[in-house]
């Protein structure tokens, strides 16, 4: 069943504390494309380039920003590149989730005295804007979380990187910071880096849902959610479970061949006009049926926003103890049955939507009929 758990640890016993989510950096095919379209749909700002023009011969790299969300899209420019091995294998996917730290050296040696394997120790690099620091740790599949410290630093990125000018294409849609980011795992691994976080990253168990919580007719899941400390970061973590069929986390790691980041939850602090400005530039989300809407009030109680206008979206709500919460999901968005994102705003409610799931599984399960994969 579910469980949520408090909010917060207390500082003193924080040993990895993270001022939030520095940047999400994705390995795509062709980042030029990957960063038009996040530019369109989304809304994010060109902010940063590295690549050829910047002095960079093996990889090209765009940054995007709205808010505080910074996402990173980078291609390799050559076929031999642990870059393209990359996208060869799980296609466009996320591969660094980087974290900002006050010391990454500290963050590095507490992590790794503790467990984890390091991928790149502390190394500082510097240009006229300041200096950063920069260490990275493995996590689930070919994840990394990389420490980030740029207190020593003005610059609109990293060093290496060119500030770009206006964007006159990206139109903001009012999403405001990552609000947490989903990892799928394979049978049975779920407690093990659940393990991982609370052992080697101090994280605690914040929320947990079972098979009876996330199932339908056909499929189910198990998934339990890790914050860090001050509750800035949190993780939810998916396995699949026993069902009739195949579950979207079996689909997953069929395609992404393995474990990865199955989904980016995006805060906005007003979801109908956020959603309105996705759909109208393309953005594709999925749908549940009318009579979702019509036992909406008795289920949620009263809301500030018109249900007629939450079904012409397509948008579901939910309540918890504490208020309330709006959500909504993408189809996927690459042609691989992987990343997705979710669409949300809080208020007040700290859950993560038990009472939609069955309707949104359901809903992702007649996308996996029609791909003939359920």
């Amino acid at each position: 069943m579910a469980t949520l758990a408090p909010s917060a640890v207390s500082a003193k016993q924080d040993f990895l504390p993270l001022k939030g989510t520095d940047h999400v950096e994705f390995y795509v095919g062709n980042a030029r494309q990957a960063a038009h379209f996040y530019r369109t749909g989304f809304g994010l700002k060109l902010v940063a380039y590295s690549g050829p023009e910047t002095g960079q011969r093996e990889r090209a790299s765009y940054v995007l920003q709205q808010g505080k969300i910074r996402f990173v899209f980078t291609t390799s420019l050559r076929p031999d590149s642990a870059i393209a091995e990359h996208v060869a294998r799980h296609g466009d996917g996320v591969r660094v989730i980087a974290l900002e730290v006050d010391d990454a050296r500290h963050a590095w040696m507490e992590t790794t005295a503790r467990g984890a394997r390091s991928v790149s120790e502390p190394h500082e690099t510097a240009d006229e804007f300041g200096r950063v620091t920069t260490s990275s740790i493995a996590a689930y599949g070919d994840t990394l979380h990389t420490f980030v410290e740029r207190g020593h630093y003005n610059g609109t990125f990293l060093p290496g990187f060119a500030a770009e000018p206006e964007d006159a294409l990206a139109r903001p849609t009012g999403l405001k910071h990552i609000d947490h980011m989903v990892g799928n795992v394979g049978w049975h691994a779920m407690d093990e880096w659940v393990d991982f976080y609370a052992r080697v990253m101090g994280f605690q168990l914040y929320q947990h849902f079972d098979d009876k919580d996330i199932s339908t007719e056909y499929s189910a899941l198990m998934s339990k959610v890790m914050a860090n400390g001050n509750g800035y970061v949190k993780f939810p973590i998916n396995e699949p479970a026993e069902g009739r069929k195949k579950s979207q986390i079996e689909e997953y790691l069929e395609f992404y061949q393995g474990p990865g980041v199955q989904h980016i939850a995006l805060a906005t602090d007003d979801i109908l006009t956020t959603v309105a400005e996705m759909q109208a530039r393309g953005i594709e989300f999925l749908t549940v049926p009318h009579t979702y809407y019509t036992e909406l009030a008795g289920r949620v109680g009263r809301i500030d926003e018109p249900v007629e206008e939450l079904e012409r979206l397509g948008i579901l709500a939910d309540r918890d103890d504490e208020g309330y919460m709006l959500q909504i999901f993408t189809r996927p968005v690459e042609d691989r049955p992987t990343l997705f994102y979710e669409i949300i705003q809080r208020k007040g409610s700290r859950s993560f939507g038990k009472g939609n799931f069955k309707a949104l599984f359901e809903a992702i399960e007649r996308e996996q009929a029609l791909r003939g994969n359920l």
